[in-house]
């Protein structure tokens, strides 16, 4: 790892690996103007693109790199197995390892394709290998960085598309949704950006929309930084917009916000982090609820009432588990209308003593500390996210799949036997679609 040791009564140490700062969002003209502003900014700065495009009909990639004063590469590669997967390992982290190596002074901004998740990319800097050497020898993640269009950003929360609907699939199996992706690259961000400068600012619809937008990303990703190129700062080149495209390069880059030991997405409330925020009452339209509970859902009644969860707002996620299946933990995530379970694990409560070292210390130390004598460590945790809805009707309609008394007091046993709609589908994440 490049550091250089500097004087003081702690040997403090200076990173001298390029900062990498991923872009990322659904708005790739508004993702492609912010990095357009960080390159004026810093005419040093390099910033990597890529084009999927014909990924899944021939697996090429298209890459290209500039900087402050034009085109540095401009790559057409074929990839032997054309996915996501093999873009990130077998092209990009190549790329950003050589052009550490080759450019040693200058900082990266990665500028990621829509269907191209920033969890992916930042998973393979930690474990992969480029040359015998670890990928963050060369480079080290400095921010996650979702941009986000106020004229898109609502209908693609909505939208009930699948990424192949639009042709931006990265391969030919590849069936996430437009909604999912979407959230999940603003959820993940460690800095939101809502990205609207140049825009009219004399009406009150103009600057009601823009709060409302503001509102509902910060009920989306509360433990993000958000920040907004607003209607004030110029669109144009010019003296006014170098000004402005420094002081909020000086914001976006070099933050040091990305936590590579932060909790994986899905398993948040696992280890004691919040999976979302209560904020009942509507603001601009924006609802935010928690939903906790200790028992679990009956399957039967809980499929039923999918659609009308799903329908009721625009995101969910978490966890929960139920009673058919008492030992898995089944992720949740719901968006666009839909729904997508799968399988996080099991339960400590259902694990051998022996094997829960296996789990992060955070983990366990938050199952010690809200221990329940009947179920240890099972409990449904859900955050939801819409406009306009009623928090106590979603709530009741949730209550209304727990078990009740009755059901409770048979005991795990009698659970088993309940007819099971998710039979297997908790065996992976992404197990069951609605």
């Amino acid at each position: 790892m490049s550091q250089l040791a500097q004087p003081g009564p702690a040997g403090t140490r200076a990173d001298l690996r390029p900062a990498l700062t991923l872009l990322t969002g659904f708005a790739p003209d508004a993702v492609e103007a912010a990095a357009d502003l960080l390159a004026r900014a810093d005419p040093t700065l390099l910033v990597v693109g890529y084009d999927l495009t014909a990924l899944a009909a021939d697996g090429a990639v298209r890459r290209t790199v500039r900087d402050g004063r034009g085109t540095v590469e401009d790559e057409r590669t074929v990839l032997a197995h054309g996915c996501l997967s093999c873009t990130v390992r077998d092209d990009l982290l190549p790329a950003l390892v050589r052009l550490a190596r080759d450019r040693p002074g200058s900082d990266i901004a990665l500028v990621l394709p829509p269907s191209m998740e920033p969890d992916t990319v930042t998973a393979a800097c930690a474990w992969c290998e480029i040359d015998g050497r670890p990928v963050a020898d060369a480079v080290r993640i400095d921010s996650v960085v979702a941009v986000c269009d106020p004229a898109t950003l609502l209908d693609t929360l909505d939208s009930d598309q699948d990424l192949a609907d639009r042709g931006l699939h990265a391969a030919a199996d590849d069936a996430r949704t437009v909604a999912d992706t979407a959230a999940r690259q603003i959820e993940y961000a460690d800095t939101v950006l809502l990205w609207a400068p140049g825009t009219a600012a004399d009406s009150a619809f103009n600057t009601y929309e823009h709060t409302r937008l503001a509102v509902l990303l910060r009920r989306l990703n509360p433990w993000a930084r958000h920040l907004a190129a607003d209607h004030d700062e110029p669109a144009a080149p010019g003296p006014e917009s170098a000004a402005h495209a420094a002081a909020l390069s000086a914001r976006l880059r070099r933050s040091g916000r990305f936590d590579p030991d932060g909790p994986e997405p899905y398993g948040r409330g696992l280890e004691g982090y919040a999976v979302g925020c209560h904020e009942p009452e509507p603001d601009c339209g924006v609802v935010a609820v928690l939903y906790r509970a200790r028992r679990p859902f009956h399957p039967a009644r809980f499929h039923a009432a999918l659609p009308q969860i799903a329908g009721t707002t625009l995101r969910g996620r978490g966890h929960l588990w139920l009673a058919s299946q008492p030992d898995a933990i089944a992720a949740w995530e719901s968006s666009g209308g839909g729904v997508s379970m799968g399988g996080l694990g099991r339960w400590l409560a259902a694990t051998p003593d022996a094997e829960w070292d296996e789990s992060s210390p955070e983990r366990r130390v938050n199952a010690d500390l809200h221990w329940d004598a009947d179920y240890g460590d099972r409990e449904i945790q859900l955050a939801f996210v819409g406009l306009h809805f009623a928090a106590d009707e979603l709530a009741a309609v949730l209550d209304a799949c727990l078990l009740t008394d009755e059901e409770a007091a048979a005991g795990p046993d009698a659970w088993r036997e309940y007819a099971d709609p998710f039979e297997g589908c908790l065996e992976g994440k992404e197990g069951i679609e609605e």
